[in-house]
């Protein structure tokens, strides 16, 4: 059994307990996911199964979509509703405050990750020290903002705002929500995530674990999506000889490759009669072997 998932997470799971329940499901080990989603965070969650596995990293390179809450006046360590409050204020906000700073972060950023995150220092968690009562000197990281929209305003003591956010990978939603809350002056934290997308995968294509226990129960697969599914490169079909070669290591020329979706990606997908055998990389009009898989 091989190819992609598309799993609705739901909140209070983490994504590695998503990973071990479809193992339980489907009785098979190689499963893995492409990116963590807190516990806390429902929504689009991918997984990859049998030699989809080795698509992961391609999928998790992809942007991503959420639709996030941010409460205003409320600060806390964790950056979110589920960490300890840090600070408290009665900010006198309106709508138009916050669309007169959402400019100000769109397009390339820079982000502080969260102590609270599990990107590691001198080989530990930043998530470790945090939870000792530390806080480690971080590196700024760049990341991109495609859109940040804000689709509905309510007002009150605390006044919360939905936003509609596309982004690269290595996003921190909860940081973007902190570091609105700073440009105000009154403090933020992200008080509910949705991810509705990452990469191709939607929300309303996605499976619920109770979905996809009947379908299983069924001796049904409709949830298993074919490898193809899984990444947004162009597509390039070679004959059966030129598709031997490149499972042994050898390039291809560009006249004898049939280039089945243009674009001006160096890599690509690599098909033979409908089959995803590879990953491709065009280097000096021959198309040379990056990733194969079968």
């Amino acid at each position: 059994m091989e190819g992609i998932i598309n799993v609705l997470k739901p909140p209070g799971m983490t994504s590695s307990d998503v990973v071990v329940w479809m193992r339980k499901a489907l009785n098979l080990k190689k499963i893995g996911h492409t990116g963590t989603l807190d516990p806390g965070v429902a929504g689009v969650l991918p997984l990859c199964v049998g030699k989809g596995t080795r698509l992961a990293e391609y999928i998790t390179e992809q942007g991503k979509s959420y639709l996030a809450e941010i409460t205003f006046g409320i600060t806390t360590d964790t950056q979110d509703a589920f960490g300890k409050v840090s600070q408290v204020s009665l900010p006198e906000l309106r709508q138009s405050d916050l669309e007169r700073v959402i400019p100000e972060f769109l397009g390339k950023i820079s982000q502080i990750p969260p102590m609270y995150s599990a990107v590691r220092k001198e080989g530990k968690h930043l998530y470790e020290y945090a939870r000792q009562g530390l806080s480690i000197e971080r590196a700024p990281r760049e990341v991109s903002i495609y859109k940040l929209k804000l689709k509905k305003w309510y007002e009150g003591e605390y006044p919360r705002a939905i936003l509609d956010i596309e982004c690269s990978k290595g996003t921190y939603i909860r940081t973007l929500c902190h570091d609105l809350g700073q440009a105000l002056g009154c403090g933020a934290n992200m008080s509910y995530l949705l991810r509705v997308r990452s990469g191709p995968f939607k929300i309303q294509e996605s499976w619920t674990l109770e979905e996809i226990e009947k379908q299983v129960r069924e001796s049904s697969y409709p949830f298993l999506l074919p490898l193809t599914a899984g990444i947004d490169l162009p597509r390039v079909s070679l004959s059966a000889a030129r598709a031997k070669a490149f499972r042994n290591g050898l390039s291809t020329r560009r006249e004898l490759v049939k280039v089945s979706a243009e674009g001006n990606e160096p890599y690509v997908q690599v098909i033979e009669d409908g089959e995803l055998i590879g990953i491709g990389v065009w280097r000096e009009e021959c198309l040379f072997p990056h990733k194969v898989f079968g």
